[in-house]
């Protein structure tokens, strides 16, 4: 076929092989992108494998999707769509609707139309086309299915199978329903990969909601209701890369198809998916020197002819939206450009990155609030940081040792920057996706979660704003690490927050050793993001360690940006890291 279309010799290459081949190329030096469809455990190898390397990854990980069924659904077209989700390729498919989650009021209905439908299904070589089940890929597969199922009904399971011929070669099993599951049972955890289904009530959409994320997987889902309020208020509350709504496995190249969660991260397919394959001209520009110089000073204990302050005012944390004292109770000296000691910065540790998380976590609402009131928000900032200025402006010369006009310029590209992402907090919209079916394929940005930012050390209060801004503005919640040199910036600035309507736990500032606390960060459970800003070093640290629950992770290898220039600074890059692609699928139409 490539000769027959006249593609250039070396553009495709197709190599055969086991995972021999498959670490051989992951480990190759000259290769700059990998794409892995497969388990979550090889997804952390690969990932683990490609840290500090620079190679750009996409991750199409396993699955545990849910199949929602609501009491107003056509059930008889539920169960069709329930067939294609689960037996297809012998349930042995990432994106599986192995998990059915139905409303309590109609579940023994639905139970009965399945079983009957079950019956009706034919065993057999997968080649042929009467054949709806097809022999699992090998005894192993066979022993670990057989073994789950087993569990599950020792988990208090209830299983039921029809009464089918298996052929005599080949690796079949039958197919199967596990009612009563438990949300917490392993059946309802952990993927099977197999033609067995497991089936949970719920009496509300928001115990659906409640169930079908609760798993460390967010493949896919399958949304199954009449009500299109209903089906368009329940499926961008489900964390998943793709939700089908009446309908599964709908698929075309005009549309991504990626996870979120455990499931991997990047997208194949639509225009999410062309931006894995390409990167920013301007990441070929990055310097391997800082381009913004930290002073040089050597400390000293006092100055001559110097008057210490009347009052000595000692930084604090700031978490949940609140002025807060390190759990250490430990402080790192911070020096003007003199070399002076100005003040003692909180030293904060593990604990208080725990405590910072769970405030991010806390303020969930700011994710779900409509683009247009965080823009207000955002701009509010900026304006009372303008209100302050002389004062930072003073606080950024004596930090950086530069003349105040100098320093004045810098606030006043911080502010701008703060307006632009203002401005762009509802203007980075969603978009709808033509795929060549009687469909809408919404492709909805929709924010990480909480993301840890480990903000660039020469920048000063430019590198932090730069950096946290774009998170803020597209729904995210931050836990950020300022420069530890220009430390007093952050815990000056949210002074600023507290007096611009911005709620508690948004932002959340915590002080200390870059390197120690981006390593608590990256290994955090309850962390979508990790965007790090700082040596090679660290960068694989951050790449390597967030494998554990794939974070998300934006890195710099140790090179550096030229923080005042807009397109290294600012711009749709920063917005895109800063947002997951969830493609709705809905159909229309009798």
């Amino acid at each position: 076929m490539c000769s027959e279309i006249g593609l250039p010799h070396g553009v495709f290459n197709l190599i055969l092989g086991d995972q021999k081949a498959g670490q051989a190329l992951t480990n190759h030096q000259e290769v700059g992108k990998l794409a892995f469809t497969g388990s979550t455990e090889v997804g952390r190898i690969i990932r683990r494998a490609t840290a500090g390397t620079g190679k750009k990854l996409t991750l199409e990980l396993g699955g545990k999707s849910p199949f929602i069924v609501f009491e107003d659904s056509d059930l008889d077209s539920a169960v069709e769509g329930l067939v294609d989700a689960i037996w297809f390729n012998q349930g042995q498919v990432c994106c599986a609707g192995s998990r059915l989650l139905v409303q309590e009021s109609i579940a023994d209905r639905l139970h009965d139309k399945i079983r009957k439908r079950m019956s009706k299904l034919v065993l057999g070589d997968s080649l042929d086309k009467g054949i709806d089940i097809g022999a699992l890929i090998d005894q192993s597969q066979l022993e670990k299915v057989s073994s789950l199922v087993q569990l599950g009904a020792e988990e208090g399971g209830k299983i039921w199978q029809p009464q089918c011929d298996l052929p005599a070669e080949g690796f079949y099993y039958p197919p199967t329903l596990l009612t009563d599951v438990q949300p917490a049972a392993t059946l309802a955890q952990e993927e099977i990969f197999g033609p067995v289904l497991v089936s949970m009530t719920f009496r509300t959409p928001t115990e659906a909601v409640a169930l079908a994320n609760n798993n460390r997987y967010g493949l896919a889902a399958s949304v199954w209701t009449e009500n299109i309020n209903l089906a368009l208020d329940v499926a961008p509350k489900l964390k998943a890369g793709t939700v089908w709504v009446n309908c599964t496995n709908q698929f075309d190249a005009a549309s991504g198809f990626g996870g979120y969660r455990e499931s991997g991260f990047g997208r194949e397919g639509g225009i999410e998916g062309l931006y894995e394959y390409v990167k920013p001209f301007w990441e070929s520009r990055l310097s391997k020197d800082p381009v913004q110089q930290l002073p040089r000073f050597v400390p000293v204990e006092e100055i001559a002819g110097h008057e210490a302050p009347e009052i000595d005012r000692t930084p604090k944390l700031y978490i949940g939206g609140k002025q807060q004292r390190p759990d250490g109770g430990y402080s790192n000296a911070s020096y003007d450009a003199t070399g002076r000691v100005i003040a003692e910065v909180p030293a904060g540790n593990r604990k208080d990155i725990r405590n910072a998380v769970e405030a991010a976590r806390s303020s969930e609402a700011w994710s779900s609030t409509t683009a247009h009131n965080r823009a207000q928000v955002i701009y509010y900032i900026a304006e009372n940081l303008n209100i302050r200025a002389e004062e930072f402006v003073r606080r950024i010369a004596s930090l950086g040792g530069i003349e105040e006009s100098e320093a004045k310029a810098e606030l006043n590209l911080c502010i701008k920057r703060i307006y632009h992402y203002a401005a762009m907090a509802d203007k980075y919209d969603s978009r709808v996706h033509s795929t060549p079916f009687r469909n809408v394929t919404l492709a909805i940005k929709e924010p990480l979660g909480v993301i840890g930012i480990v903000a660039p050390e020469e920048a000063g209060l430019l590198g932090f704003v730069s950096t946290v801004m774009p998170a803020i503005a597209m729904g995210n919640r931050v836990v950020v690490v300022p420069s530890q040199h220009y430390a007093l910036l952050a815990t000056d600035f949210y002074q600023v927050l507290d007096t611009s309507d911005l709620p508690g736990g948004v932002i959340n500032i915590v002080t200390g050793d870059q390197e120690v606390l981006a390593d608590v960060l990256a290994r955090h459970y309850d962390i979508e993001g990790m965007w790090y800003w700082g040596s090679r070093k660290g960068s694989t640290l951050v790449e390597k360690e967030a494998a554990e629950t794939m974070k998300r992770t934006w890195v710099n290898y140790g090179l550096y940006h030229d923080w005042k220039d807009d397109e290294q600074g600012q711009g749709e890059s920063f917005l895109r890291k800063a947002t997951e692609i969830k493609n709705i699928w809905i159909p229309y139409g009798e």
